[in-house]
This record gives C-alpha cells, structure tokens and sequence, in this order.
C-alpha cells in the first residue's frame, strides 16, 4: 500500500453513485480466490492511523475471472480498515461496478459513521493519463458500509486492448481515500445553515445545477424569467418559462432542495440524457438562445442581450500598403487560454495579441495582392455581465485526444478591463464606461476529461460572505475556499506515514475553476436588484403554494406517522369491480381500496364507527377479518377479529395481528343484506365452518368475475353448494358445472380440478380459499374456445404480454402492439409481427432487442431463433421491457446470417460521383470476392482496371485490404469501407518513390487550432526529387480547383498531429518514412483550405468532453 494525501476530492460523480445493493444486510458472501491467481497489492496491508492513503490492487487474470463480486486485502486508512469491492463482469449491468467497503463493519461498535472522501481509478497501463478516476465523497455508516460507482466504465471500453486496461490480463485498480472529520451530509440544513437551498442531481445533472445557481442569482435575470408569460393551463414540463419559473420561485421560496425534473422534460429529455453528462458552456449557450427566442414579443425581449452581450473587433491590417479589414462579432461569452497563461489578464493579453501574416502566409488584399500583415481582435465593449469561460480542456496532438489542463491559474476578485489604458479596446470603444468588474460567481470542475462533478462558489449579493452550491448541499465558504484553491496546479504536502522521511511530495489539484461570471461595478445595483412576490404572475403564485402546501402536509403526515396506522379496508364491492379488470388471481389489490389514516390510539369501537359513516355499515352489521401472507405467497383471509381484539386500540391490534413491520393493517369487512337490501347481523359461525370466495369463468368471452362468497361446512362436499352456486350466476339449478381451486400464481400458475363428491376437508380447503367454476359443458373444447377452461386462461393470463413494437429506423416511436404470450417461441414472435405488417415471408423480419439502461436498441440484432421464449427476447440483464425493435429484409434472416454484407461506397475514377454498394458473400470470402463482385455493378473506366479496398474513418486512409483477406472480420459499422481503380501511376511505382497519403483539413479556431479533417482523402505517388510547387500541380489537375481558390489553399506536412508548413522549393518525400507500400497514415500531406461543403451548425465548443453528446433543448 502506497500511502499519501490525495487532492481534495469535493465532488459526487454522475455514474451511478450508490451502494451496490444487491447483498442483504449482516454478513456477506465472498468470492474465495487464490491471491496468486487473482490480485495482490504492490506493498503489504499495514495498519496505519494516518487520515489519507493510496492502495493499489493489481488483478491477474481478469478476463476469466466471474460474474461474482471479489474483493481486494484489507487495507488501513485513518484507522478504518477498507477494501476494495469490484464486480467484473457488471453489477447486472454492461459496465463494470467498483465500490470501496468498510471491511470490519459488522463488528464496530453500534451507530458507527466514517466520512470519507474517495477515488477509484483503473490505471491505463500504455497512458497514464488515459487512466478512469472517479471520485466521491460519503457517510458510511452500518447501513450504507460501501458506496462507489454501479457504472464505472463500460465493459466494452475495459477490454479494449488499445486502451491499456487490462495488459497481459492484469487489471490495476487503485483507491485513494481520505478519512474526515465532517458535519453528517445528511443531516445539514442548506436553507437553516445558509439562508439558500440546493437543486437534486438526477444522475449526472450536477453541471446544469451549477448553471443554474449563478442563473438564479443574476437577480436581473430572475426576474425577466418570472416576467416571462405564462398561463395557469400551461405545464412545467412543456413549457421551459413555466418550468423555469417554478424552478426559480421553489429556490426562492422554498425551504429544501429542489427537483429539476420539470426544467428537463420541459428541454424535451428523457432519463437517458439525465444521465448524460453535458458541458457548461454549452448549456448556458442552448438555454440562453431558447429563452432569448420565447422572449421574443414580450415585455422582457432583448434581456439576454442587454445583460450578456458584448462586441468584438477582428481586423487585418497590412504592414506596406494602406489598407485595413475589419469585421464587427458579438458574444455572449469569451473563451480564454489556460495553458501558458499564469491569470485573466495573461490570457486577455493572448487574446488580443496580433499574429503576423506573412511569407507562405501573406494576406491577399483587394488591388494590392499578397501582402504582409498583422491580424488580431479588439472589443468595442464588454457586457454588464461578463463570462469567462476557461479553456481547462485541449486537444493534445501527440496522443490524438482531449486533455485536461490543470495548471495554476489566478483570477482576481476585482477585474480591470481598461488597464494599460485601454489596450484591449478598440478605437471605436466608449472609454466613457468604465470596465471595472467584481467577481460573481466560480464554477468548478473536479475530475478529469472523462467525467467529473461541477459545483459553484456565488457571493448572491456581491458581500464578501461566499456559498458552495453542490447540487442539494449549500454552506458557506470563505474567500480562499472559492478563489484560491480554485486556482489549480499542483499541492505540496509533508508525507504523513513515518514510514517514509519528512520531504515535501507534490499532487496535482484535480478540482479547479471553469467558468467565472463577472459583474460590472457600475451596474451591479442594477443587475443585483430586488425580486419580490410581486414580480411572480399571480396563477404561479398560486399554482406554486398550492404544491408548497401539498408538501408541507406530506411532510407533517410522514413526522407524525409514527403516530398513525394506515387502516385498508376491502369490502364485496372492490371485489366486484377489481377482479378481471384489474386483477386475475387473489381477490383485491388492497392499494386500491378505501384507506384510513387512524391515530393509534384510537379505539377499534371507534374506528367501526367511521367505517359506518363511510360504508353505510352500522356497527353491529360488521364483521372484520384479517388477511395473511401464505407460504405460496398468496394473500388470502385468514380468520374473524375477536372480541377481545375488538377491544384493543388501533395501535395494539395492528402490532399482535401482524408479522411484518408495517405501518398498515389490512382488514376486509363482511356484510351481509337482507331481502329488501338492507344490513343486517353477520350469520353465527361454527368452529367448522370456513368462508370460501367464488369466481365464474365465461369461456365463450374469456372473462373471470367474482360472484360471491359462502359459509361451508369442513365435512361438507361442494356437491351440496351447486345449486347456491347456480343461483349465484342465474344459471338452471340442474345445470352441471365444473370447479377449480386457485392455488398459486407465481412463479407458475396452479389451478386444480376440485372433487365434487370428496369433502372440503380432504380438499384441503380452508377460509380464505377460491373456487372458480364454469359449465362441464365448455369445459375441453378446445376446437370452440382459445381457452375452454379455467387453468388454461389463468395460465394465458399469467404469460399475457404486450409488446410495443419500434422501427428500427425510428427507436424512438411505437409504431404498434401486439399481445402476446411470454412463452411464445421466435418463430411465433416473427409470425405475428408479420401478420401484422401484412408480409407473407416472416423468415425476413429482424428483431432487436431492448437496452432499458440507454432506452436505445441493442447494437446488436437478435440471431434468427436466437431465443427460446419471447420473455428471454425481452430481458436486458435484470431488467425486462415491453420494447422490441423490427426491420424488414430483403432475403431471410437464416440466408443473411450466412453471408457478410458489407456496405462499399465506390468512387468513380473519372467523375465526382459516389455511389454507395451493398456487398453480400459468404463469409469465408476475400476481399479479391468482394472486388469481382462489385466490378459486375459499378461503371469502370476500361474493362481490364483493377481496384482496391480502403478503410476511411476521420476523413483519414487507415488501411488498404490485401486481395486474400477474409471478409468475416472487416467491420463496416464504424469505419467507411471505399473501393476505387488503382491509378496507373502507382502500378509503375519505382525504387525511389513514395506512395503517400493526402488528407484535407482545417484550423478549428475554438478549439486551440485543433487539425479537423474533412473530405475524402487519397494516395499520391511522389517521386524522391519532387519539389512541393510540382506537387501542388498535380493536385490542383487531379481534384479540378479552380486556380483563384487553389491560391488560398496551404500545404502541410502532419505527423501524429503536428503540423509543419512546407514552402514550395520543399523536397516533398524527405518528410515521410516508408514503412510499407502504402505508407503510414499518422503521416500525411495536408491540404489546408476551407471546407465548402454543407455542415450542421452548432456552437463549436473546445471543452466538450470526447464521450458527450450535443445539448439539445427541443422544445
């Protein structure tokens, strides 16, 4: 064990924090392995007091390893002993679950707490800064002893063997943890402590929550969202003013944290996207631009505008000659360099610096040509609300990925913009205003680039009182806390173990400032105003207190009751109207009856007394009878009160009636009617005598109701109740009719034939039991009805089954339904499916699965007769869906599952065209297959060319396909398979020339100049002498520009990333390594131009996170 003081890890991470619960509590089982097989730690387990460590697990054979959960050694931080919990194959899910547990809790002493502060990492063994840390912060305690992360990373991702995860089958996992002395996060009161209340998480909401605080306390722009209009029959959840009006008024308001899931539908998301974690910057520009839009026609327009617009200058001007070009841009925010940069003002410094045009870079300038020049950007003004978005995030060339930057960088509490006399404004600025600016609010990012928690430090009022604003939890914090250790960089800490000496070691601080909001001094009045009710539209005022009270008398109800019983009382009546509607099997679902909330210790004499002003039921017409759980899990009536029982307190019966802890009592009240239908006395009962409940079954219209209830005799045989029970349904006394006893219904339906000539006693019936009867005269025709009699329709019911059937190519829409039986086999499913799309061949329909954890389909397709049953084509690890998707083939399931189908664009080595193919072999074919094949389809230039394979991905050549490799294995799904003629020229390829490959790009300005490719790349032939400028002309002729935008084009040479600009006396081929025919392709020539083909526009973002999806706000 490696012990150490980790940075502070102040953060709660979007993945699925929790215990892993599926152990019950008291001792668990652990998986016995061998420790030479399976882990070891790179040092022994020590005790140790000290309050933070790091332990490192190394795991050796992980691929064989188990669904089981395993455990690493015991290891001692702060006192404590821990251990690892990792579940390897997923805690039933397709992630891998990593928990850290408090190994000895069962046997420290009783109300024991630890709060800790922790993070789990899966060391990348090729890239350290690959590695998957997440951190966490949590109050174990005996109920919660483990807590960590269900899904920690997918486990597609873990055994990916480019990402050095698991090498040579060994898995490192470390936990660094820090023991606290903090107040219990549980029982904190935000509002009591702070005067301000938080915003739960849904998931991974943590970075709208944090936006959504600095929003609310813009006190301006509060009030323009409450001055937005709206209407009483508006619905938060569509409606964004509506939602966000609700959202603001409850932090106003109210006294607890509040919910966000209004404010997110209202956005149009679904729980997936909750639990997708999105960029800051990003959210604020989307919402932004949505509210400035419902805006639009209203009191408040232009708000937006007003509060955080500002303006910038760009503008080129040459050096020789008079001339200047200038281009006026606004913004809503600014985007600052971190890396390089020691604080704001460096960064602005960098901003505005000038960049010299000039040698293969000269400026073209209307009349004069190419000309030398300096080009930069000044601002004509700065909004009243400034925000400084911070470029923690960069694209890192040498390793081809984002990266977070974590370097020192300070910002001051009072921003001067009009320093050095202006030297950021520009010449048609007002110098009148004066840009002085104070702090707001800083927004935090803790974590690494793949994933993280945000928080936010907000002075609401400007004070010098700070607030920590971490989704529910809200304290108040002092002027360091919120701006210097927000800084970044690196901490310098003595080692606490004095195992080793007493030199200083540094760590990196992994929490830091993203996002920083300014406020201008002279409007700070203004923008920090007063918001009272009366800004608030008088329908949410109502609409709101109504809700606010509903809560407050949930809150009281859920205080006081202890105090209470839940009384459920189920009569005849439920019966009637819930059994074959509601229910099948049993007699009542008891969260459907009438209930009471009954003060404990209240009589029972008085409790029948309300229940005759309810039920219409004087008292003495009442009798109570108790329902019990039976060992088959049925719920069934179990015997009368007693008197004595009847005499007790509410309280005291519901504690010696019932087994399991519960707050209710559950009772059914039988009543009996006389013949002019008025109560009268429930009839005597003997010690032999038992109530037996009755269903009738209607084969003829597949329906089960209950008719009724009689009093038997134990001696008694059901010969002697037929003609009551004829009577019941109105059938002919003589009428002969067959009876089944209700057995169990889960997991497997039991419904048995009765004996009419044995006793009730040899049929071992008692009180409580149901008997279903029908005519014998229905009773096995099959050829007449679907289900001809009891146990065959209970049994339907039991597997009954709709589905919602999608498109595959729209899985967001249910297209139909069909009901179906669980135990229908594939072919069934398929049949009907088909029936249903009126297609005669249902061998070609395709069926995908459900992943109830993304609400996406499954990436792949169920194999033809792929599952027995349909209930295992709905199952998704332990969850089950009503959800599958179809697609309808060209040729059947079994024929396609045979072949490879490839899908090849082709691309026409005379003309633009490009048309997209799609290949289908048998999977042994080569690739020398594939291209006879298509050479049958696609026009060719001459008859006897010969044509290649590629793989495309990225705008990039990655591979050229030998003639002899299998097809079976070539993925089509991510990577763009491109065939094309082999040019002549590189037929006659000669000992000194190069074959190499050309890639178009261009420099992403907000994405500190990121190479991003664009376009279809090819290969070159390039002789060993070849000049750039001879070169150039070849390409110009190859790809027809036109000469006047060629002359803008720039010519680069790029290895892994790094770009080196190449002059046209320079000898083309010195630069690349020949590696194999075809060249390498993390080395290419580089066309820089502009890309002139159609895009999707979105806001650019350099700090979006490489496994994030755009924000989207739909409605």
């Amino acid at each position: 064990m490696t012990l150490m003081t980790p940075p502070p890890l102040d953060q709660e991470d979007d993945e699925t924090l929790g215990p892993r619960s599926d152990f019950p509590a008291g001792p668990r089982p652990v998986q016995v392995v061998q420790a030479e097989n399976i882990g070891a730690v790179d040092a022994p387990a020590v005790v140790d007091d000290s309050p933070s460590g790091r332990f490192t697990w190394s795991i050796y054979n992980f691929s064989r390893l188990t669904r089981k959960p395993i455990y690493s050694d015991i290891f001692c931080v702060g006192g404590y002993k821990w251990q690892i919990l990792i579940f390897p194959k997923g805690n039933n899910i397709d992630h891998l679950s990593m928990y850290l547990d408090v190994a000895d809790s069962l046997t420290l002493q009783y109300g024991w707490s630890i709060y800790a502060q922790f993070s789990l990492t899966i060391v990348s063994q090729i890239h350290n800064i690959d590695s998957i840390r997440k951190e966490t912060q949590h109050q174990f305690n005996a109920r919660e002893s483990d807590w960590g992360f269900t899904r920690f990373m997918p486990l597609a991702e873990l055994y990916d063997p480019g990402r050095g995860y698991l090498v040579n089958d060994t898995c490192i996992v470390e936990a660094d943890v820090s023991v606290r002395t903090e107040v219990d996060y549980c029982s904190h009161d935000s509002k009591k402590e702070t005067g301000y209340v938080g915003l739960k998480n849904q998931g991974a909401t943590c970075y709208m929550n944090s936006l959504l605080q600095t929003l609310y306390h813009i006190s301006y722009f509060r009030k323009a969202v409450y001055h937005m209009p709206t209407t009483e029959n508006d619905l938060p959840t569509g409606s964004i003013p509506l939602a966000l009006q609700s959202l603001f008024y409850k932090l106003q308001y109210g006294d607890t944290s509040v919910a966000t899931e209004e404010l997110t539908k209202s956005f149009g998301w679904d729980t997936h996207d909750s639990f997708m974690q999105h960029d800051v910057q990003e959210l604020n520009r989307v919402l932004c631009e949505k509210l400035e839009d419902k805006m639009k026609g209203t009191a408040v327009e232009g708000t937006i505008e007003q509060l955080f617009e500002g303006h910038h200058m760009n503008y080129i001007k040459c050096i020789d000659v008079d001339y200047r070009s200038t281009r006026k841009e606004s913004f809503y925010d600014l985007q600052l360099d971190v890396k390089g940069c020691r604080d704001v003002y460096a960064s602005f410094d960098k901003y505005v610096e000038e960049e010299r045009l000039e040698g293969d870079n000269k400026y073209h300038a209307e009349q004069y040509g190419l000309q030398d020049a300096k080009k930069g950007v000044l601002f004509i003004d700065f909004p009243p609300v400034l925000q400084l978005q911070l470029k923690r995030f960069e694209y890192d060339y040498m390793r081809d990925t984002m990266v977070k930057i974590n370097d020192h960088y300070e910002f001051p509490l009072h921003l001067d913009l009009d320093r050095d006399n202006g030297k950021y404004l520009s010449p048609e600025a007002n110098r009148s205003i004066r840009n002085l600016y104070t702090l707001h609010s800083v927004l935090v990012h803790s974590g690494g680039v793949h994933g993280g928690h945000y928080y936010a430090f907000i002075r609401p009022t400007l004070s010098n009182q700070w607030f920590k604003f971490d989704d529910e939890r809200v304290t108040k914090e002092d002027m360091k806390r919120a701006l210097e250790e927000q800084y970044g960089g690196e901490e310098e800490l003595p080692h606490t173990n004095p195992r080793f000496d007493n030199s200083s070691f540094k760590f990196t601080k992994h929490s830091n400032a993203y996002m920083l909001v300014y406020i201008r001094e002279s409007e700070k009045d203004k923008i920090i105003c007063n918001v009272d009710e009366k800004d608030i539209a008088e329908h949410l005022r109502l609409r709101l207190n109504k809700e606010q009270k509903q809560r407050e008398k949930q809150m009281k109800e859920k205080d006081e009751a202890h105090l209470y019983t839940i009384m459920k009382v189920a009569c005849d009546v439920d019966l009637h109207e819930q059994i074959g509607k509601d229910i099948f099997f049993d007699l009542v679902d008891h969260d459907k009856v009438r209930s009471f909330r009954v003060n404990k210790q209240m009589q029972f004499t008085s409790f029948k007394e309300e229940v005759a002003r309810e039920f219409g039921v004087p008292v003495e017409c009442q009798r109570f009878w108790l329902w019990a759980k039976r060992q088959n899990h049925t719920y069934r009536l179990h015997r009368p009160l007693t008197p004595e029982e009847e005499a007790q307190s509410v309280g005291q019966l519901r504690e010696n009636s019932s087994k399991a802890n519960s707050a209710e009592l559950k009772l059914f009240l039988e009543a009996e009617t006389g013949q002019d239908l008025k109560p009268i006395p429930p009839p005597a009962r003997s010690k032999e005598e038992f109530l037996l409940f009755f269903k009738l079954y209607d084969p003829a219209v597949e329906v089960l109701r209950y008719v009724g209830r009689l009093f038997v005799k134990s001696h008694g045989k059901p010969v002697h109740i037929l003609a009551k029970l004829n009577a019941m349904v109105g059938f002919a006394p003589e009428e002969e009719i067959e009876l089944f006893e209700e057995v169990n219904f889960e997991p497997h339906v039991i419904c048995e034939h009765i004996d009419k000539k044995v006793t009730f006693r040899v049929s071992q019936l008692e009180d409580g039991d149901i008997i279903c009867f029908q005519k014998a005269s229905q009773v096995g025709k099959s050829e007449e009805y679907r289900y001809p009699d009891v146990p065959s329709f209970l049994e339907y019911v039991h597997n009954r089954q709709v589905v919602h059937f999608r498109n595959l190519g729209k899985p967001k829409e249910d297209e139909f339904c069909l009901e179906l039986s669980k135990l229908h086999n594939y072919d069934d499913v398929v049949e009907r499916v088909a029936q249903h799309l009126d297609w005669d061949d249902p061998s070609k329909i395709r069926l995908t699965s459900h992943n109830c954890y993304s609400q996406q389909p499954k990436p792949q397709p169920i194999k033809y007769r792929g599952a027995e049953h349909l209930s295992d084509l709905l199952v998704h690890y332990n969850q089950t869906s009503d959800i599958l998707y179809y697609e309808v083939l060209d040729i059947p399931l079994p024929e396609l599952e045979g072949l490879k189908t490839l899908k090849i664009a082709f691309h026409h080595a005379t003309t633009d065209e490009i048309v997209t193919h799609t290949i289908r072999l048998p999977k042994q074919s080569t690739v020398d297959d594939v291209l006879k094949d298509l050479k049958s389809k696609v026009d060719l230039s001459r008859p006897d060319v010969e044509l290649r394979l590629l793989e495309v991905f990225s705008h990039k050549i990655y591979k050229v396909f030998l003639l002899n490799e299998k097809i079976e294995n070539i993925n089509d799904q991510y990577w763009t398979l491109r065939a094309e003629e082999i040019p002549e020229e590189e037929k006659k390829l000669g000992l000194h020339d190069r074959l190499i490959h050309v890639c178009h790009f261009m420099r992403d300005t907000t994405q500190n100049q990121h190479v991003q490719n664009f376009g279809d790349p090819f290969l070159l032939v390039i002789s060993e002498f070849e000049t750039l400028a001879e070169v150039k002309l070849r390409i110009q002729k190859k790809l027809q520009v036109p000469d006047e935008e060629f002359f803008e084009w720039k010519f680069v040479f790029l290895s892994s990333g790094r770009p080196e600009y190449l002059q046209d006396s320079s000898v083309v081929s010195t630069r690349f390594q020949r590696r194999d025919i075809y060249g390498a392709w993390e080395q290419y020539l580089g066309l820089e131009h502009t890309d002139h083909a159609a895009k999707r526009s979105f806001a650019a973002n350099q700090n979006r996170h490489t496994f994030e999806k755009p924000v989207k706000i739909s409605n």
